[in-house]
């Protein structure tokens, strides 16, 4: 008769939680810095691209449509979507 406890069923019990945080990390670690799982974009045809609406910034606020920059000339665009 031994007076010590059987650590047997506590030492099964620290390796699945130890196994199991290893493997969320690995899983937060993956799913962070790759596009597994997303969708894939869609390119924008010229005529989504036409009818977007603009605005501009700074302290005179002006809303035109995106196909106006192009109509004389070219134009290269940097659009930036804000939340709301």
């Amino acid at each position: 008769m031994s007076f010590l406890p059987d650590f047997g069923i506590f030492t099964m019990g620290m390796w699945s939680v130890g196994l199991g945080a290893i493997g969320a990390a690995v899983t937060g670690i993956v799913l962070a810095n790759t596009d597994l799982f997303l969708s894939k974009p869609e390119k924008a045809t010229l005529e989504f691209l036409d009818e977007i609406e603009l605005k501009t910034l700074g302290s005179e606020e002006r809303t035109f449509k995106a196909g106006e920059l192009w109509k004389k000339n070219g134009a290269v665009i940097m659009a930036v979507r804000r939340p709301g």
